[in-house]
């Protein structure tokens, strides 16, 4: 049985969904239906029978899907970044949040470095941090480590301060809108860790070698085959800066995690 046809039309609707979605302009009318279409589109990817019918595409009908892919990946981006910044203005009118997608996040911090643990006297840096700060969150509040998040979006810096000062109370978090080479405190991070929707996030790694010190561990958040129509991909690294030393797949969580370490 032919899969393409079939798994090309639900990638579509999804985008049809997630365009309309973008065009709403933030307007809470459209949150609960945002928040649908979210968990749906995970557990999409999730599910196990949608993984073996992308497996079973040849290579022309993969070809084909992945233009679908790399819009699919703009689109639900942009509506992720929409959804943090509802979930931060729920917080801040005390309504829980049940969101599956945030559930599913949460639950992959906790193996984020695999062997590479992070400790109290870590320096922890997120790329992408969004409205929500999950990820600096729970690894202070776990480890004690300071952790700080950057994000180009002003707004999401602005929110997810608000967070934290709701939810980190003492916790050693700083959010920073900023770029790499501006932030001063770069060599002496230990840890880095890239969103996975940040799409330029292989070419930050290459800034990044000379910014950092010779013991820094880079946590890649990525998704391959049907991920990646939620995740940028994993991509080959410069052999002379950075070597793959780990690798963190799990079929339960919406993306996948490579470690790198300075060649």
């Amino acid at each position: 049985m032919n899969t393409y046809i079939p798994l090309r039309q639900t990638l579509t609707d999804f985008l049809e969904m997630f365009t309309s979605l973008a065009a709403s302009n933030n307007s809470f009318h459209s949150c609960s239906e945002l928040e649908k279409v979210i968990n749906d589109y995970s557990r999409f990817i999730l599910d196990e029978k949608n993984r073996d019918d992308w497996d079973l595409l040849d290579s022309h009908e993969t070809a084909e899907i992945s233009k679908v892919a790399t819009q699919l990946r703009s689109a639900s981006a942009l509506c992720v970044s929409m959804m943090e910044k509802h979930r931060a203005w729920k917080l801040f009118g005390g309504i829980e949040d049940n969101t599956d997608y945030f559930h599913n996040i949460e639950s992959s911090i906790k193996e984020e470095f695999g062997r590479f643990q992070v400790h109290s006297n870590s320096k922890v840096l997120l790329v992408g941090s969004g409205s929500f700060p999950m990820t600096p969150l729970y690894i202070a509040k776990q480890t004690g480590a300071e952790v700080l998040g950057i994000d180009i979006d002003q707004e999401a810096i602005e929110l997810g301060r608000k967070v934290v000062d709701k939810l980190g109370a003492g916790l050693r978090v700083r959010l920073e809108h900023a770029f790499l080479e501006q932030l001063e405190d770069i060599g002496d991070l230990t840890h880095v860790i890239f969103s996975s929707t940040v799409a330029l996030k292989y070419e930050l790694l290459d800034q990044l070698h000379s910014l950092t010190n010779d013991n820094v561990v880079v946590a890649m958040r990525f998704g391959n085959q049907l991920k990646s129509i939620f995740n940028y991909p994993q991509l080959e690294t410069d052999p002379l800066k950075w070597k793959l030393v780990d690798k963190i797949v799990n079929p339960h969580q919406v993306f996948d995690i490579a470690l790198y370490q300075k060649v």
